[in-house]
């Protein structure tokens, strides 16, 4: 999502200690565990998505916001019900959005989060300018938010269902590299994180790419997004020190810095946020 058009407590799977002359040395959490699905859905939704194989790529969408603080609670609501909305636009293949579950990252205070799926990038484009989207985002997001990034990344090899069933636990990961990381470190890096689910067991899904939507993303060019059956495979999966330790040094001489937050798949869309 853009400033114009929004596309909109979890322990690491791998923390490590960065440093960097823009940064104070500071423990930041890596790699995710992720996945989000649309809230309330409408009942032809759900058929359509239920029906339909996975494409075999997929756009990966993820905003991320942070509420000013002492919105009114009515305010915050309006806005996730409006997000959530979203699903019915033809171009969506899955959205959700909602509170984050936690943030364990020193550069993060965001609150929210919405996470899309489309078939493409035309799909993407076609969502961002929708009427409804940037109705949304004028009335809803602009007014109560102070801080708003995205990232957009392909998904090749898409494997697993398009929309997490409800209670998941979703970690999402933005990596800011660091200046002249050549591309074979890059391959390098994208390759660790592809090899997390097969290391640490307990994760249904992971998707990870380099982000084509530079101007939204504060620097960050690299996302992963890692879905989990529930929380408790999640910290079983971050309790692995050993493992942790080991992806955690194949990656911390490539990163500036990481983003990584946590988010819950709910059954229902609460009332009240």
């Amino acid at each position: 999502m853009t400033m114009q058009s929004l596309r909109l407590r979890a322990s690491p799977l791998v923390s490590f200690t960065l440093s960097s002359p823009k940064h104070r040395k500071s423990t930041l959490p890596f790699l995710f565990k992720p996945y989000c699905q649309s809230s309330t859905p409408s009942v032809s939704k759900s058929l359509k998505m239920s029906t339909v194989a996975s494409p075999s790529t997929v756009i990966e969408h993820v905003v991320l916001f942070k509420v000013k603080d002492n919105t009114e609670p009515s305010k915050v609501n309006a806005m996730v019900t409006g997000l959530n909305g979203l699903i019915s636009l033809d171009q969506v293949l899955h959205l959700t959005a909602g509170p984050l579950f936690r943030t364990r990252s020193p550069l993060s205070n965001f609150t929210h989060m919405l996470h899309s799926r489309y078939s493409s990038k035309d799909d993407l484009s076609a969502y961002s300018a929708h009427p409804s989207h940037l109705g949304v985002v004028r009335e809803n997001v602009f007014p109560i938010c102070d801080d708003i990034m995205a990232v957009d990344w392909v998904a090749p090899g898409f494997e697993g269902p398009l929309v997490p069933s409800a209670g998941s636990a979703v970690r999402v990961s933005f990596l800011k590299l660091k200046e002249n990381v050549a591309e074979e470190g890059k391959n390098e890096l994208l390759g660790v994180i592809k090899g997390i689910k097969e290391s640490f067991g307990g994760i249904d899904q992971i998707t990870c790419g380099e982000n084509f939507s530079p101007a939204r993303a504060k620097g960050f060019s690299i996302a992963s997004l890692a879905v989990f059956p529930g929380l408790s495979e999640m910290e079983a999966a971050d309790s692995k020190e050993e493992l942790v330790n080991l992806h955690k040094e194949k990656v911390r001489d490539y990163l500036e810095g990481v983003i990584v937050v946590d988010y819950v798949v709910p059954s229902t869309q609460p009332a009240s946020l």
